[in-house]
């Protein structure tokens, strides 16, 4: 069994962030807004840049992965009912999550609105895009305590990406309480806290990522390793900073506190999919069998119940 709980799709890319709204320029590559310079999202399949599930799906048989979690972000645009759809069609590969920005104009009436949130399994609030929207957005605003609550009582998993170490939406320490306070939450940090290069030049930074990774002592947190070959572009496969970044945190939280994401189809750009999975089995070497299938599925499956 192999679950990758990190991966994206899309039927096109039209989100936005604080420059405007995404731009596609065919062939994978997009840019932040107009004026914005592109750059390749995916690698170049098709005229318009898109991922559907049909072919999420073929890459997850090509790559004998069993199932994969679908989470999304602004940068991408609304895509729930896709994802709604997806994940009917698929319901014994896909798992949903739904996108949500609690800092919108009525956000809670928005929330109780959505006809059907039985088919996710989770809520992504993706910070490091929501807070370039939203500048000042805080997770312990007591306006979003609702939030937590009514996750915690309908068990839904919540998903944060909290961007790089540094950023206004790293948020370690309202993680932190919002875990403590909702000790039935089931929380996941996606691309484990983002150990970007420019952190081992700067203390501080260091010391920030090191706080991150010490939420995972908590019982309700846990991280996905989404991403990282992408943060070491001057790396060839198999990318051994992110194989020392993966042993670092497993070491610290345990393999109990850790499962295997790609952010696929981003990470496409750095190797096929199989190879993905190749190089996951290497960076975990140091485990035993039992240890990695807490890394490859039990810790997703018992997390996503």
């Amino acid at each position: 069994m192999i679950i990758d709980v990190h991966t994206h799709i899309y039927p096109a890319v039209r989100g936005r962030t604080s420059a405007g709204s995404v731009q596609d320029y065919g062939y994978g590559k997009v840019s932040g807004g107009p004026g914005e310079t592109p750059f390749q999202l995916i690698p170049p399949f098709r005229p318009q840049t898109a991922f559907e599930p049909d072919v999420l799906v073929a890459h997850l048989d090509f790559a004998g992965v069993d199932r994969a979690v679908l989470l999304q972000g602004p940068f991408y645009g609304d895509v729930n009912d896709y994802v709604i759809a997806a994940v009917r069609k698929y319901p014994e590969r896909l798992t949903g999550a739904f996108f949500f920005d609690p800092w919108e104009d009525a956000a809670r009436e928005t929330f109780d609105a959505v006809p059907d949130l039985s088919v996710f399994a989770a809520v992504k609030i993706e910070c490091v895009g929501l807070c370039d929207l939203h500048p000042g957005a805080a997770l312990d605003d007591p306006d979003l305590a609702w939030l937590w609550q009514t996750l915690e009582e309908r068990g839904r998993v919540l998903v944060f990406d909290l961007g790089a170490p540094g950023s206004p939406s790293y948020q370690t320490a309202a993680v932190r309480g919002i875990a403590e306070h909702h000790p039935s939450l089931k929380i996941i940090i996606a691309h484990l806290a983002q150990p970007k290069p420019e952190i081992e030049a700067d203390p501080q930074r260091m010391a920030l990522w090191d706080e991150q990774i010490e939420l995972g002592q908590l019982p309700n947190i846990w991280f996905d390793n989404a991403a990282l070959p992408g943060y070491y572009p001057d790396e060839a496969y198999p990318f051994p900073t992110a194989a020392r970044y993966l042993q670092t945190a497993i070491e610290r939280i345990g393999p109990e506190k850790v499962m295997w994401g790609t952010d696929m189809p981003g990470l496409l750009l750095q190797a096929t999919y199989p190879q993905l999975v190749s190089m996951a089995h290497l960076h975990t070497r140091f485990l035993s069998p039992a240890q990695q299938e807490l890394f490859f599925w039990r810790n997703a499956q018992s997390v996503y119940d």
